[in-house]
């Protein structure tokens, strides 16, 4: 059968994989598909929803299996996809934080109550605010959340935000005028994930673990090769080869089972969401978890195959 894989840069193993050919060699006719070339879907109000587009494409011919950040697969759950997470990465602290400026009056979560924070709505960002505000005894409903996407920085420098969850490279280019609010770390794991749907995995079994035996032989060779793959995400952004690199060399590659403590988490999360009207139903996260699958992503990577 012909799988159709989706990637884009913000999942740097999919990414890396799409580009050696590496899954090719026991899938000869798998379909690439660049999550940017798909339609964009609908993007609510921060204070009306969350976008689903990740899951949606699951279930509307787009992929088979795709690799995204923490909030996507509970966004489609909460629309009521039948969704299996496979794997996820190790955490991703070093990835971002929430920030506001040096010179703000804002000295903890608790005094964004009433004031503006910019994020990327439906991201892992969302995830973080929505856990420093609970941590604080703060709702979503005591601040006013603001879709900023690549504005962010502007807007957080300019005034006309009061907080930003911010990350790389973005947040590097303004850090130094910034103060940490709160540390990702101790606060969320922020992993990579897997994700597909249960109709894949349950009946493409030899497919699905062709494409996690593929993904862990490229993250083996992404530990071993820093600076070729960072060239992988230069040609395609024009960027700094030299940050990619540095990037990616603080970034945990690998794939790890389900556990327990990152179903919580999920959990937390989507627990959030509903009571913040995100979405619309509750969720059990472990509704998505297979077990067997954890047995797959415990098989080692054969040296043959790196």
């Amino acid at each position: 059968m012909s799988v159709k894989v989706g990637f884009f840069p913000h999942n740097n193993s999919l990414w890396v994989l799409r580009h050696r050919g590496i899954l090719e060699r026991s899938l000869p006719s798998v379909q690439w598909v660049d999550l940017r070339e798909l339609p964009p879907g609908e993007r609510p109000s921060p204070r009306e929803g969350l976008p689903s587009v990740h899951g949606d494409h699951l279930f509307d011919g787009g992929y088979d299996f795709i690799g995204t950040g923490s909030t996507p697969p509970v966004t489609a759950q909460g629309k009521g996809h039948d969704i299996v997470y496979v794997a996820v990465s190790g955490p991703r602290h070093e990835n971002g934080r929430l920030v506001t400026r040096a010179d703000s009056p804002v000295t903890s979560v608790a005094d964004l109550r009433g004031r503006k924070v910019a994020l990327g709505h439906g991201s892992w960002q969302t995830t973080l605010l929505l856990f420093a505000l609970d941590d604080a005894g703060l709702s979503w409903g005591d601040i006013e959340p603001v879709d900023a996407g690549v504005d962010a920085a502007r807007l957080l420098l300019d005034g006309e935000v009061d907080a930003w969850v911010g990350s790389y490279p973005a947040l590097g280019a303004i850090e130094a005028r910034t103060r940490t609010l709160v540390e990702t770390d101790g606060l969320f794991s922020h992993r990579s994930l897997w994700f597909t749907r249960r109709d894949f995995a349950t009946e493409h079994p030899a497919e699905l673990a062709a494409i996690v035996h593929a993904l862990q032989e490229s993250d083996a060779w992404i530990k071993e090769n820093y600076r070729e793959a960072a060239e992988l995400f230069a040609a395609d952004d024009g960027g700094d080869v030299a940050a990619w690199e540095h990037a990616l060399r603080h970034r945990p590659f690998g794939l790890e089972p389900v556990s327990e403590e990152f179903v919580a988490e999920q959990q937390r999360a989507a627990d959030l969401f509903h009571a913040a009207g995100l979405i619309d139903r509750p969720v059990v996260v472990a509704d998505a978890v297979l077990p067997e699958l954890a047995e797959l992503v415990r098989q080692p990577v054969s040296s043959s195959r790196r």
